[in-house]
């Protein structure tokens, strides 16, 4: 009998043993959903809430002949209102600002570039990172000052890459060296402007920053920070030289080149990086633990 309870009292010792380390492992571990990626959609499909339209000469707000409008689920940039283009380039500049972030886009080019649309912006359109707002740009600024992440289309061209680099206002670091270059191209493969391509760039607030087509990483560079020009009257409360680019908004260019976009998306990279909390997720590269959640 003694050696019946031994075994008794044994086995209840180890189940407990294995009840303890279940739980302490649970409490451990971080939640099973902490590598999955949450992308969260920037452009809805129906309208434009979420962004404001900046043109040339005009007040923020104000969408000039419907520039940027929405079809059959996808963000269009039309021209069907110009009689000329006459330099009138536009932005749709997000509400909502961003400092480590992938910002993802998937474009592709119309037919039928504005009269009087720059040879240069044929097939050519831009996502820009780290913009200022649409309300800080002045009536006549051209571009915001930004990191624009270059689009473009082959336009009948054989070699012709895309997720090219431009610095509007700005200026990089290329391998710890600063460029005032304003245009640098990548290594991606050229792409017809009907085939619709996807562009990602992940930033990492002031530091990182790289450009990957359709999967394959084709540019990566460093430091943004406000610098040179390219941009036609800035406020200069704003243009400060020299001052780092840690964060700001994302927009969408109008270049006189007809151009949709089927997907405009934000992967957060900053947020709760406690692996205990219920919304820690293992792919965050910058902490902010006022956003941790407990249950």
């Amino acid at each position: 009998m003694s050696h019946f309870r031994a075994r008794c009292s044994l086995i209840s010792f180890c189940l407990c043993l294995l009840l303890f380390s279940a739980c302490t492992s649970s409490e451990s571990s971080p939640p099973p959903t902490a590598g999955q990626k949450e992308w969260t959609p920037l452009f809805n499909g129906k309208n434009l809430n979420g962004w404001t339209p900046k043109i040339t000469g005009r007040a923020p707000g104000i969408n000039k002949g419907n520039t940027f409008r929405v079809e059959d689920g996808k963000l269009t940039v039309g021209y069907d209102a110009y009689d000329q283009f006459d330099g009138q380039f536009g932005h749709l500049v997000s509400d909502t600002t961003f400092s480590h972030y992938v910002v993802a886009v998937e474009y592709r080019f119309l037919d039928g570039q504005a009269p009087g649309g720059p040879g240069w912006a044929t097939e050519n359109s831009g996502v820009m990172v780290h913009s200022q707002s649409a309300e800080t740009m002045t009536r006549h600024q051209d571009f915001p000052i930004s990191i624009e992440v270059q689009l473009l289309g082959s336009a009948g061209q054989p070699q012709r890459p895309t997720a090219n680099l431009c610095t509007p206002g700005t200026h990089v670091l290329m391998s710890d060296t600063l460029t005032t270059t304003h245009c640098i191209n990548s290594d991606s493969k050229t792409y017809p402007g009907s085939e619709w391509v996807r562009v990602e760039t992940r930033v990492l607030g002031d530091s990182l920053l790289q450009h990957r087509v359709n999967g394959t990483q084709v540019l990566e560079y460093t430091n943004p920070q406000i610098g040179g020009g390219m941009v036609a009257h800035p406020d200069s409360s704003i243009k400060q030289d020299g001052t780092p680019l840690t964060s700001g908004h994302i927009a969408v260019q109008s270049e006189s080149h007809p151009v949709q976009f089927r997907t405009i998306e934000v992967l957060n990279l900053r947020g709760c990086m406690d692996p205990e909390a219920a919304n820690y997720k293992s792919y965050y590269v910058a902490s902010a633990p006022e956003r941790c959640t407990y249950e």
